[in-house]
């Protein structure tokens, strides 16, 4: 008898043994709560204009819709754990835009980036997939998204969550010095130290820098961000979109005129040691939405990565209370 299969037959003898050892003790097998089909995300792609638009999707098809807005330089996996914590009571959609993300990321020859457009492909897949109202949670990128989504369809926006998105030029300080010389004169000097902002490290810093502990997040996230802004060609196009962000600036006055007119509820859940977004940025939302619910959280730009528990909580009491399931 070889040695293999002599170890290969005590394996299998302790096999029982190591079972018996895993089991869950009967109590806590009892206490598990199954999970609903509902509430598992789903991973899908549609094609709009002629484009591959990726989202991902969990809860009840009948439930009040939250869409869930990214940033850069990440994508809706930045919603990975929040959507399970809400999926059993509304039903979440988070799509990339293009050239993020699962979404296609055409040639800048053939495709216009800008956040008019990114808008416009959030507005078309909401209506590919019948939603005509719904909450919107905003994260950097996402603020002016959802914004302008706002502008073309206020009827539909039944409430807000803000987390360090930016509508007020308070909250544009000592970062955004070099974009604003990009945007008042778009010269290849102007533009190219903005590089900077697409290595490894300056992703990183958007994920630990203002943390408590750092330890906390997980170092995927700037490897997986990075690699797919290192995607050949895409540089030009984040670059241009650093330009574009100046569009958005333009329109504060009319997303503070849409707060003020709708006043739609609103939860501002703000990592307040942000060096992109800092508070200075969350507070002027109160001067047009007064009964916005502030909250300054001990975190950085991506609040979730650290605060996620805390943030999902406050957003399930908050749509608690703001939302039914009409």
């Amino acid at each position: 008898m070889t040695a293999f299969t002599i170890n290969r037959r005590l394996a299998l003898a302790a096999l029982p043994a190591v079972a018996a050892g895993l089991a869950l003790p009967a109590t806590a097998s009892a206490q598990a709560t199954p999970t609903t089909d509902s509430a598992i995300t789903r991973h899908r792609t549609v094609r709009i204009d002629g484009l591959d638009i990726f989202y991902r999707e969990a809860g009840p098809a009948d439930a009040p819709v939250l869409l869930l807005l990214h940033g850069f330089p990440t994508s809706s996996r930045m919603f990975r754990k929040l959507i399970p914590a809400l999926a059993d009571r509304y039903r979440l959609i988070a799509p990339d835009y293009p050239g993020f993300g699962h979404s296609a990321a055409p040639a800048r020859k053939d495709f216009t980036y800008s956040f008019a457009n990114f808008a416009d492909f959030v507005d078309r897949l909401l209506a590919r997939l019948g939603v005509a109202r719904f909450a919107m949670y905003v994260q950097d990128y996402g603020a002016p998204v959802g914004f302008r989504l706002a502008l073309k369809r206020p009827e539909r926006v039944s409430a807000l969550i803000v987390q360090n998105g930016n509508a007020y030029d308070e909250g544009l300080r000592e970062f955004w010095v070099p974009l604003k010389s990009y945007w008042a004169n778009p010269s290849a000097a102007n533009r190219e130290p903005l590089r900077g902002g697409l290595t490894l490290e300056a992703t990183r810093a958007q994920y630990v820098e203002g943390v408590a502990d750092p330890s906390r997040i997980d170092p995927d996230n700037w490897l997986i961000d990075h690699a797919l802004l290192a995607r050949p060609g895409l540089d030009e196009v984040y670059l241009d979109l650093f330009r574009d962000y100046g569009s958005n600036v333009a329109l504060y006055p009319q997303f503070q005129a849409f707060f003020r007119a709708r006043k739609p509820p609103t939860l501002i859940a703000w990592g307040r040691n942000d060096f992109i977004f800092p508070p200075e940025g969350a507070h002027p939302y109160r001067r047009d939405i007064p009964d916005a619910e502030l909250h300054l959280l001990d975190s950085g730009h991506f609040a979730l990565e650290d605060k996620g528990d805390e943030i999902a909580a406050l957003m399930r009491d908050f749509l608690g209370r703001k939302l039914s399931r009409s």
